[in-house]
């Protein structure tokens, strides 16, 4: 069994997002993730649903073509193969619950990499 809380995992960069995963398996990955104000994962489509908790802070969410702001206590789903991407608010960490099923793969977040590289929320529409 694995047990935390997100005060244990806190875990905060200057540069960008923290992701601290506290599970993985073949089938589901776990991490909480620590934005400082206005960092975020860029947007991305890998071939895995991911269920994003909201613990702290606020933010949004991209689902697709929408965007949704989010706050302590909300849930948001986005399906497999969707365009995806978390953002904290400019005045606020946001800290998050973030489970991914199936792990996406690795060359399934080189947009990931290249929006970090090149501080870009959504790289494919700069």
């Amino acid at each position: 069994m694995t047990a935390t809380d997100f005060d244990s995992e806190r875990a905060y960069d200057d540069d960008r997002f923290s992701a601290v995963e506290v599970f993985r398996s073949d089938r589901m990955k776990v991490v909480c993730g620590y934005f400082e104000p206005g960092q975020f994962i860029p947007v991305h489509a890998p071939s895995s649903d991911v269920a994003i908790c909201v613990q702290s802070g606020t933010g949004l969410v991209r689902d697709g073509d929408e965007e949704h702001a989010v706050e302590p206590g909300d849930v948001v789903v986005v399906q497999a193969e969707t365009d995806r991407g978390i953002r904290a608010d400019e005045d606020s960490r946001l800290e998050a619950l973030l489970v991914t099923a199936p792990p996406p793969t690795d060359s399934e977040h080189e947009p990931v990499r290249r929006g970090l590289g090149q501080n870009e929320f959504d790289p494919q529409n700069p």
